[in-house]
């Protein structure tokens, strides 16, 4: 694993993801290495097009200090996280993404927070002194053999589910989010049952399989799951698959009483 010492212009960027309207990045790049992000589009901004996503970590040394709140709204969204794990194993030695935090305290802006990491817990007595903040756990499959081939430095699904528990007994306000659904191996509706205790909310989002990440994602099927090439190889042009099995969440979500939402179709915010 590579580590660089980089400085931005500004942490805080505008965002045009569908639920957030900044987001903040302390670093580049991500140490879970997982096979299917579709980060990895940043290593052609970022001076790392030769080189293997999940092998090299930019640190932001100076992402406190560039951080102005000022001009956003109280209704805006700051979401940490969006393209890198602001709790990876990086943030135990540089404290960037706690740093981050102490800025933010005195103007109490509107925040969530997305990881897949128990490190975020070291940051407890902060977390509660946030009146607006939201904390997410991505996991997209409980099978631990599966998790270990897609997510190979990531901590367990167990460890992540453990970490909502935690948070949510805490008095921090959580949310599941499942993603990327694999079809057929990821254990969707044994996921909602086993974290319903402890989160407000469920998001939900499709297997994006993309250029950056096709050859990996159907390697990984062609050994564990052969016949099911074939059909992961029609997913990004199969809308109706998509479809059904959002009826299929939503019916389920609604039976149960869950608060949910589901990101199937990627696109900018209306």
């Amino acid at each position: 694993m590579k580590i660089n010492e980089v400085k931005t212009k500004s942490a805080l960027t505008r965002s045009n993801l569908p639920e957030a309207d900044y987001v903040i990045n302390p670093y580049i790049g991500c140490q879970h290495a997982c096979i299917y992000c579709y980060a990895d589009f940043m290593k052609r901004f970022t001076g790392h097009s030769s080189e293997d996503w999940g092998t090299f970590v930019d640190v932001k040394i100076n992402a406190p200090e560039t951080l102005i709140v000022s001009g956003i709204s109280s209704n805006d969204l700051i979401l940490i996280g969006s393209v890198t794990d602001p709790y990876q194993a990086v943030e135990a030695k540089y404290k960037l993404t706690r740093k981050c935090l102490e800025v933010l305290l005195d103007s109490q802006p509107n925040i969530e927070i997305l990881t897949k990491s128990p490190l975020i817990l070291r940051d407890l007595d902060l977390l509660k002194k946030f009146k607006r903040l939201r904390v997410g756990v991505s996991i997209g499959v409980l099978d631990r053999g599966y998790s270990k081939e897609l997510e190979p430095f990531a901590p367990s699904p167990q460890e992540r589910l453990d970490t909502l528990k935690t948070l949510y007994e805490a008095g921090i306000r959580t949310y599941l989010f499942i993603s990327p659904i694999f079809p057929e191996i990821s254990e969707v509706y044994e996921l909602i049952d086993q974290s319903m205790p402890f989160v407000e909310e469920v998001l939900f989002e499709n297997l994006n399989i993309r250029a950056n990440n096709k050859v990996r994602v159907l390697s990984f099927i062609r050994q564990r799951r052969p016949s099911l090439e074939d059909f992961y190889r029609s997913l990004p042009r199969n809308k109706t698959y998509w479809d059904s099995l959002e009826r299929d969440i939503s019916d389920y979500c609604r039976g149960k009483g869950i608060k949910y939402k589901i990101f199937f179709h990627h696109g900018t915010k209306k």
